[in-house]
């Protein structure tokens, strides 16, 4: 399965996004209202600035405290962004996402971000993937 098809069958493709210089409280209002796990983090013209995550934030509560949510979203951001393309297999994604350590990634097509995965769309896909192949082989078992 490719990451293209991960992106059809997602029931809200919107992609969350939060400029620079928003602050950190809003950022942590926004990732709660919405119920997601993190920003991109962008000026709004498809071009990934950077990522923010609940992590990102909870990190620099326990180290800081409240006054964090003073800074700016582009001081606690992520700026070396990990993406993928349409193209890339679940398993791509996967590796990536184990080996980096991170639960969010950009899709990106041509420079522009045209959607964002979660490492749970991930899996989901693939655990679909699994079943269909399960399927496949039992009705070749049975001779159906």
């Amino acid at each position: 399965m490719h990451v293209q098809q991960i992106l059809k069958s997602k029931a809200d493709d919107t992609v969350v996004t939060i400029i620079p210089g928003a602050s950190v409280r809003e950022a942590a209002e926004l990732l709660s209202a919405r119920r997601i796990g993190s920003l991109v983090v962008s000026l709004g013209d498809s071009r990934i600035a950077g990522i923010l995550s609940e992590r990102d934030i909870v990190r620099e509560l326990g180290r800081r405290g409240p006054a964090c949510l003073s800074d700016r979203v582009d001081d606690l951001m992520t700026r070396d962004i990990v993406t993928c393309g349409v193209g890339d297999s679940t398993d791509e994604v996967l590796r990536k996402m184990t080996d980096g350590r991170f639960r969010h990634m950009p899709v990106v097509e041509d420079g522009r971000m045209v959607g964002l995965i979660s490492i749970g769309d991930v899996v989901k896909a693939r655990l679909a993937e699994l079943s269909m192949e399960k399927d496949a082989l039992e009705g070749m078992i049975m001779g159906h």
